[in-house]
């Protein structure tokens, strides 16, 4: 943890305490707020969880088999499907096996299509879904590729404000993946419907695209992309009130030419940093 990771590092120590590694000379502790962030919207297999007996694993499996063929039939009513995406999205929560089998029976596509229903209820869940499913590392390209960023882009702009976080914490998980942060970054309107989030929306919203942002700001071409949508005044106002990660993506982006320039026209932005060093 962070108080002792500092306590090792006040105490003279230059090495990694695990890996044995050389540390800077005066190192400095940056947090990981995309991986927080994360982590704070699923909760973790118990390992009470992970022993639950095989007849209630098999359980699970057999009853996500008829929620997905529910899903993806035609004939299925919006209430028939909201009952099944609200179930599979508990089951996808803790059971990888479960995230996987939804992923290859082709149900993607069906919570795409729910997306794109214009039903908030059944809009929030499929989102709530392709968020889970996207826990899985070898899912992360293959949503890109279905074309999850095109429904994205679409929540950011006119979704109710939970489908706007879920959506932005989505592409926060899918941009672990290298070639994601330059597929999204590249994608029309994917950056600049975040900075028009993190301009507009409530304090939830604002966290998750700020968050999202520091994701995509950790690949160099992205970083002036985001200056270019005009985001360094919004970052700054939205670090003066408070809000920590715009302070992270100010650190990004600060390694690029644009945005040292446009950060040198916000007026105040000095007395800014001050007050943030001085208040933590």
């Amino acid at each position: 943890d962070r108080v002792s990771i500092q306590q090792w590092i006040d105490s003279g120590n230059r090495t990694c305490p695990i890996t044995k590694l050389p540390l800077s000379e005066n190192p400095s502790l940056i947090p990981n707020h995309a991986l927080r962030s994360l982590i704070s919207n699923f909760a973790h297999v118990s390992p009470k969880e992970s022993s639950r007996p095989r007849t209630q694993q098999e359980h699970s499996q057999s009853q996500s088999q008829a929620l997905i063929s529910t899903l993806v039939s035609r004939s299925s009513s919006n209430a028939s499907k909201l009952e099944s995406l609200s179930r599979l999205v508990r089951l996808t929560k803790r059971d990888s096996s479960i995230r996987r089998k939804v992923t290859e029976s082709g149900a993607v596509r069906a919570a795409l299509d729910c997306v794109d229903s214009g039903n908030q209820v059944l809009q929030e869940k499929s989102l709530s879904l392709l968020l889970n499913l996207s826990l899985e590392d070898d899912n992360k390209v293959g949503l890109v590729a279905d074309g999850v960023i095109r429904r994205i882009v679409a929540v950011l702009r006119v979704g109710s404000p939970d489908c706007k976080a879920i959506a932005a914490t989505l592409l926060t998980s899918l941009a672990v993946v290298e070639v994601n942060k330059a597929t999204i970054g590249s994608y029309p309107d994917a950056i600049s419907a975040l900075v028009y989030l993190l301009r507009v929306g409530n304090d939830r919203e604002r966290k998750e695209s700020a968050t999202a942002l520091y994701a995509l700001c950790s690949f160099p071409d992205n970083r002036k992309r985001v200056v270019d949508c005009g985001s360094v005044p919004i970052l700054v106002e939205a670090a003066d009130s408070g809000l920590e990660r715009a302070v992270e993506v100010l650190g990004l982006l600060v390694k690029c030419r644009g945005g040292r320039e446009e950060m040198s026209k916000v007026s105040g932005f000095v007395e800014v940093l001050v007050n943030i060093l001085k208040n933590g």
